[in-house]
C-alpha cells in the first residue's frame, strides 16, 4: 500500500458517506434522535460516532493532542453534521496530501500506519452500511455504496481520479 493506495481508499470513502448525508435532509426527528435501533446507537449516533473515530484518528495521526468526542454532546441536527462531517472530509484530504510511504510504514505499538488507516476505512465502511440501511428502510436509500460504483463513476468520467493513473 501506496500514498496513492490510501488517497484512493479514502476518496471512496468520502464518496460514499456524501451518498449517506445527502440522504438525511427530510429525516424525521423521532427517527434522527432514536437510539438502541442498531445496537445502542440509531442513525444520528452512528454517523456521529462514524464522525468522532474518524476525527480522533486523523489527528492521532498528525500528533495533535485534541480528541475530540462529538458522541459526547448533544445530538446536532442533521444538516450541522452534514456540515461538520464535510470539514472533516476537507481535513482527510488535506492530511492525505502529505502522507509518505514512511509515514506509512511506521509502526505503532506494533501495527503499521497503513493498516490504521485501513481500518479507520473499514469502520467507517461497517458504520455507513447501519445508516444506509435504516435510510432505506424510510425510503431515502443511498444507493449503492460499494467500491466498484466508486471505481466505475472514474473510469466514466464522472468522478476525476484521486490518483491521476486511472484507479
Amino acid at each position: 500500500m501506496d500514498p496513492g493506495d490510501v488517497r484512493y481508499l479514502f476518496a471512496y470513502d468520502g464518496w460514499a458517506t456524501e451518498k449517506v448525508l445527502v440522504r438525511l435532509e427530510g429525516v424525521d426527528r423521532e427517527r434522527w434522535v432514536a437510539t438502541d435501533v442498531v445496537g445502542e446507537r440509531g442513525l444520528g449516533s452512528i454517523l456521529v460516532h462514524m464522525l468522532g473515530a474518524h476525527q480522533r484518528w486523523r489527528l492521532a495521526f498528525e500528533g495533535s493532542e485534541e480528541s475530540p468526542e462529538p458522541e459526547d454532546e448533544p445530538l446536532p441536527a442533521p444538516g450541522e453534521l452534514v456540515a461538520r462531517w464535510r470539514a472533516e472530509l476537507d481535513a482527510t484530504d488535506a492530511f492525505l496530501d502529505e502522507v509518505t510511504p514512511g509515514f506509512l510504514g511506521y509502526v505503532r505499538e506494533g501495527i503499521p500506519v497503513k493498516v490504521m488507516l485501513q481500518h479507520l476505512a473499514n469502520h467507517g465502511t461497517h458504520h455507513r452500511s447501519e445508516a444506509a440501511l435504516l435510510l432505506t428502510q424510510v425510503g431515502r436509500s443511498p444507493g449503492e455504496l460499494d467500491l466498484i460504483f466508486f471505481a466505475e463513476d472514474i473510469a466514466s468520467g464522472k468522478l476525476p481520479d484521486p490518483v491521476g493513473n486511472g484507479g
